[in-house]
């Protein structure tokens, strides 16, 4: 019998929330965007967007279930007695109004997590590891731009005792309102590199969108920062600006407050040794990499401001695992031999790509196996994108990579750089490297794939894993179908 789902609202708050008005009563457990992802008893809000009218799903969302649909207008087609919240301003202000009423009466100790890489996994290692010491809610995927920030607020349920949020920007000033909404008692900018140059004139200025996220913040709240990021003095002096005294930093820096003591990588875990706050700590963290180490940091120093039991969260670190298309690893059982593929297709930065290329330097291949990047372009960096693309061939060199594979017009930018052995295939995408590929992976390899969202990397991913031989015979040969999550239909921001 399956556990019955907490009623996040009531037509009569949902009301009163938006100012709306119920056509009747009803009673939601959860709330959608997505008519295609519509679960019984959601409330279904009708967003107007740049290609699309949620108003012209309002039927098919009631078909599939939902308790009620918020709209601004009844659209045709909708039965007269359906369930609804009408509203007179745009839907998407007032599921904001749903979200900011979901912030205020909730008890939960909220954490905002932002940063240019690691925000999404981040946030993930503060929900695993919180998980175990209260209710907990958090971010579902990446949804943390103007639509996703309300939108998991609305879904936040009102006895959540931890509530874990993405922040995510491309430009100056859109991280402020998201704050605003998430109104943070603990805020971590994970770190700030060359990312979304396209929009920024340096990364100075990243530093100072990403400082945006203390706007939200009380006096009495915690900043969380890289001690050893270059631009940890102007994010200090940013949060002293929005008058936050409280301001704690993690890193190898001798002042941190979670410092790094001691710590020894391995190919698929990490023994570390920090001091958070004056306590010394061992744990065994689960994901490989230094930028995981310093990840660990933040979700533990992070911890210790919201008063939760630090100890047991650096515990529950050994029992992490990773996020679809960041780091998960699969052994697939091919005819011409087995081999390891990493999938890291979500997204991509300079720094994380050389942060996932040592982790690969530190995997042995197998018998005659060798260690193959599979790469697709970094997007977002602007006039810097060649030069950043190869920049990256000396990180490859470092991690005694084998042969890279790459697609895209930036990605050719390394591909030229890279010395002939290490060349083995450029194409302008991925569904032109994808069967090359294939074709050249042999029993013992290890394959890290990795590319931004948009350059569509999970391509190359669906291709080896059609090759296991035990999808093939579940699948009578059929690739596995491409996720097409909200996220991935709609973007994300950094």
């Amino acid at each position: 019998m399956s556990e019955a789902k907490t009623v996040l609202w009531t037509a009569e708050d949902a009301a009163a929330a938006t100012s709306g008005q119920a056509t009747r009563s009803w009673a939601a457990t959860g709330v959608s965007i997505d008519s295609r992802k519509v679960a019984p008893g959601d409330l279904f809000v009708a967003i107007k967007g740049p290609n699309f009218d949620g108003h012209d799903f309002v039927a098919k969302a009631l078909e599939a279930g939902a308790a009620a649909a918020l709209v601004s207008t009844v659209p045709p087609g909708v039965p007269g007695d359906a369930s609804l919240l009408a509203v007179e301003q745009d839907t998407l202000a007032a599921l904001g109004d749903l979200g900011h009423v979901a912030r205020l009466r909730t008890q939960a100790r909220v954490v905002g997590v932002t940063g240019s890489v690691g925000k999404t996994s981040t946030k993930e290692a503060l929900r695993h590891v919180l998980s175990a010491q209260g209710r907990t809610f958090a971010t579902e995927g990446s949804l943390n731009n103007h639509w996703g920030v309300p939108l998991s607020l609305a879904r936040m349920p009102e006895d959540s005792e931890f509530g874990v949020f993405e922040l995510g920007m491309n430009h100056a000033g859109e991280l402020g309102p998201l704050s605003r909404q998430v109104m943070p008692d603990v805020a971590v900018i994970t770190t700030v590199e060359a990312a979304h140059l396209e929009f920024f004139d340096s990364v100075e200025a990243i530093a100072d969108a990403k400082a945006e996220i203390f706007e939200g913040m009380n006096p009495n709240g915690v900043a969380v920062l890289n001690r050893d990021n270059p631009h940890f003095g102007r994010l200090l002096a940013a949060a002293r600006t929005q008058g936050l005294s409280r301001i704690w930093s993690f890193g190898s820096h001798a002042d941190a407050d979670a410092r790094l003591v001691e710590c020894s990588l391995h190919a698929t875990c990490s023994a570390v040794t920090a001091i958070i706050r004056g306590e010394r700590i061992q744990y065994c963290l689960a994901l490989p990499g230094q930028h995981w180490v310093m990840n660990s940091l933040a979700v533990l120093l992070a911890v210790k401001a919201l008063g939760a039991d630090v100890a047991a969260a650096a515990r529950a670190l050994s029992t992490i695992a990773p996020v679809k298309g960041r780091g998960t690893r699969k052994r697939v059982q091919a005819a011409q031999g087995a081999f390891t593929l990493i999938d890291e297709s979500y997204n991509a930065s300079p720094a994380a790509m050389t942060a996932t290329f040592a982790v690969l330097g530190k995997i042995d291949p197998g018998a005659g196996g060798r260690r193959l990047a599979v790469l697709g372009d970094m997007r977002e960096l602007g006039d810097r994108a060649d030069a950043l693309h190869a920049a990256l061939a000396e990180p490859l060199r470092a991690a005694h990579v084998d042969a890279v594979y790459a697609c895209g017009p930036h990605m050719r930018a390394l591909f030229d750089r890279l010395p002939a052995a290490l060349r083995g295939a450029w194409t302008e995408t991925s569904a032109e490297l994808a069967p090359i590929l294939a074709g050249a992976v042999r029993g013992g390899d290890v394959v890290l794939i990795k590319g931004s969202l948009g350059s569509r990397m999970a391509t190359v991913v669906d291709a080896l894993s059609a090759l296991d031989k035990q999808t093939e015979k579940n699948n009578n040969g059929s690739s596995p179908a491409a996720d097409t999550d909200q996220t991935a239909a709609h973007g994300h921001k950094g």
